[in-house]
């Protein structure tokens, strides 16, 4: 099965080159993956001095529903144990010679590391297996790549494919001289390698510029959204936990429903009514990963700020993981990167309608305030709504007004504004104590007690209160 005759494909060291998913200087614009075939693919993992046995099998088997889904095969498993990763290989030239021969034997097109490698050790990599290496990162940028639908996502990816590439490039030398050098100039004139690193460097800047004017954009919408005067919450999760479909379950908007990693990359805002009367904006967002790449949270940021600037988070979680905790834990590490790490948030235990109550019974204990829900079947949704209605209503000040009783209309006002709480009737007014959003505390700051002074001050019949 190992020999290239047999299986249709060039002999890889004829050349140099080497077959798979990159080619010479980093493969075609569209993706990492040729998905002109089902791909073979050997994942590697090094379990490091920090790291336990488990660990590693649990991430190589997160890395190989990736490798699904970005539409490969997975066809070996090899596993390493060092103290620290070699620089120049990241797993060591013997191991490397071992992943060869699995390659050749499952005659696998390209090789896949758990772990980030340098540009250094992904060229000699390649020299050593005749094929292409990839690691997590690639494959994340990949599926990205094949989920983008916007022109904000498609611009958003292709940004951070270019970033990961740039450093990547690679060329032979003087046979990719383009031209020969001129009068006063020494050497053969510039090599393809220069030109393909200033075309990527141009397109850079086209993209940051192109996407300056989108966050200017989405900026203006979050702006309207503000003035609307509507809480924001955003669902956020781990993966593949079901944010999409609590999104359509919640709100019947016509977004995106897969049982796949990434399978939604827009943010995709929607009105809901809560039980208790009160809208709000509902905001689903791109899923979380172990391993993020960075470059990928630099080029969403716009997207992810929808996050930061909402009033209130669903933290949705897949009680039918294998490490539901261990997915908390990376979702918040993620906020704590985009700056949303203080956004106050609700955690939602999903798909509790298919795991044991056992399982859901220990989240909820764990995490307090925690919902137990079914974004499939609806079950629970009732009751995490009435605690978001809740937690958004605790989320604005209390606000203590004196009112005097010519001025029922600003009473009036209040009740629609706001939540009164309270309501003491005095001779010469009322003293009113409401929750307040900070717009409808301006319209109200002439009636607020400004001071304890003030608040002793009785209210009189001839106040100026206009």
């Amino acid at each position: 099965m190992g020999d290239p005759a047999r299986s249709g494909h060039p002999d890889p060291a004829a050349d140099g080159s080497h077959r798979g998913a990159f080619g010479e200087f980093g493969g075609a614009e569209s993706g990492l993956i040729d998905r002109a075939f089902r791909e073979q693919i050997v994942l590697v993992g090094v379990q490091l001095a920090e790291r336990t046995a488990d660990e590693v099998d649990a991430n190589l088997d997160e890395l190989e529903r990736l490798v699904d889904t970005a539409g490969a095969d997975s066809v070996e498993r090899i596993v390493q144990r060092r103290d620290a990763p070699d620089p120049a290989t990241f797993v060591g030239r013997g191991k490397a010679d071992e992943i060869l021969d699995a390659s050749l034997e499952h005659d696998a097109d390209t090789v896949v590391f758990d772990d980030e490698l340098s540009p250094a050790q992904q060229f000699n990599l390649e020299r050593i297996l005749k094929r292409t290496a990839l690691d997590r990162t690639a494959v994340i940028l990949d599926i990205f790549a094949q989920n983008a639908t916007t022109l904000e996502g498609k611009a958003q990816v292709e940004l951070a494919q270019l970033r990961y590439r740039l450093p990547r490039l690679r060329g032979r030398g003087r046979q990719l001289s383009q031209q020969a050098g001129g009068i006063g100039t020494r050497g053969p004139g510039e090599t393809k390698l220069e030109v393909d690193r200033r075309r990527i460097q141009r397109r850079l800047a086209r993209l940051e510029k192109d996407l300056r004017g989108l966050r200017r954009t989405r900026l203006n919408q979050r702006k309207s959204r503000q003035r609307s005067r509507y809480h924001t919450v955003a669902i956020v999760g781990y993966t593949n936990a079901g944010k999409s479909t609590l999104l359509r379950r919640l709100t019947g908007a016509n977004v995106l429903v897969e049982d796949r990693l990434f399978a939604t990359l827009d943010a995709t805002t929607r009105r809901l009514q809560l039980p208790g009367g009160e809208t709000v904006l509902v905001t689903d967002t791109v899923g979380f990963i172990k391993k993020l790449p960075t470059s990928l949270v630099e080029a969403f940021m716009s997207t992810l700020e929808e996050v930061a600037e909402a009033d209130l988070l669903v933290h949705l979680v897949d009680a039918s993981a294998a490490e539901p905790e261990m997915h908390i834990d990376v979702v918040r590490s993620v906020l704590r990167e985009i700056g949303a790490g203080e956004v106050d948030e609700i955690i939602a235990i999903n798909k509790c309608d298919v795991v044991d109550s056992g399982t859901v019974g220990r989240l909820l204990e764990r995490y307090e305030g925690s919902h137990a829900i079914s974004a499939d079947s609806g079950e629970g949704l009732n009751e995490l709504l009435l605690a978001v209605g809740d937690r958004l209503r605790h989320l604005t000040e209390v606000t203590e007004l004196r009112i005097p009783y010519s001025r029922g209309d600003a009473l009036a006002a209040v009740h629609r504004e706001g939540e009164v709480l309270s309501e003491t009737h005095h001779d010469d007014g009322t003293v009113v104590h409401a929750r307040l959003d900070d717009v409808s505390r301006n319209l109200f700051a002439e009636f607020e007690f400004d001071s304890p002074e003030e608040r002793r001050r009785p209210v009189r019949s001839g106040d100026d209160v206009d």
